[in-house]
């Protein structure tokens, strides 16, 4: 069942609740729906998750957290798809969103460098900002669309399959 294969991986709450930084939060955290495993939960979180993956601002994971906080979906899971977005992925990601929004807005695409610089945010940036966040909000929308729509489907199946198996099961011990 996708539940135990997610309990494998996700923290234990009690352990989550008592990080350093977390206590702030209060009673927040004492929510049982941002810790509960149902397909409804773990599917939101899926959404919450690849939607802040494609936005295209720091705290991605302090968005996904008050998102999955609002939608009382899974924390963990939320918290920990933003990281599909990593300093490896970030620039390929971005820039596909660059010319996925170019293309939807049809502007021309720029030939640019990224430089880390103030100067480079006041003078490129400005130009580049349209079409990366229209390519990136589209991204963000779809692929949570997507994400939610997968684990929804992928955990019903999973549901009647093991029925189907208890079922056969059932018919064979019956039939001995």
């Amino acid at each position: 069942m996708p539940k135990k294969l997610l309990k494998r991986w996700i923290p234990d709450p009690e352990k989550i609740k008592r990080q350093p930084g977390l206590h702030l939060l209060g009673s927040l955290l004492d929510d049982p729906n941002l810790f509960h495993l149902n397909r409804h939960s773990v599917s939101v979180a899926f959404f919450v998750g690849l939607f802040c993956t494609f936005v295209p601002l720091p705290g991605q994971m302090v968005m996904a957290a008050l998102m999955a906080f609002v939608l009382r979906s899974n924390l963990p899971i939320s918290v920990g798809l933003v990281w599909i977005s990593n300093p490896i992925t970030i620039p390929p990601i971005f820039y596909a969103c660059y010319r996925l929004g170019a293309w939807m807005l049809q502007t021309p695409e720029l030939e640019f460098s990224i430089e880390l610089s103030w100067a480079w945010m006041q003078h490129e940036f400005p130009k580049l900002w349209v079409p990366l966040l229209t390519g990136s909000l589209f991204c963000a929308i779809l692929f949570g669309c997507l994400g939610y729509l997968f684990i929804q489907g992928f955990w019903r199946w999973h549901v009647v399959s093991n029925w189907e198996k208890r079922k056969e099961a059932r018919r064979k011990k019956a039939t001995k």
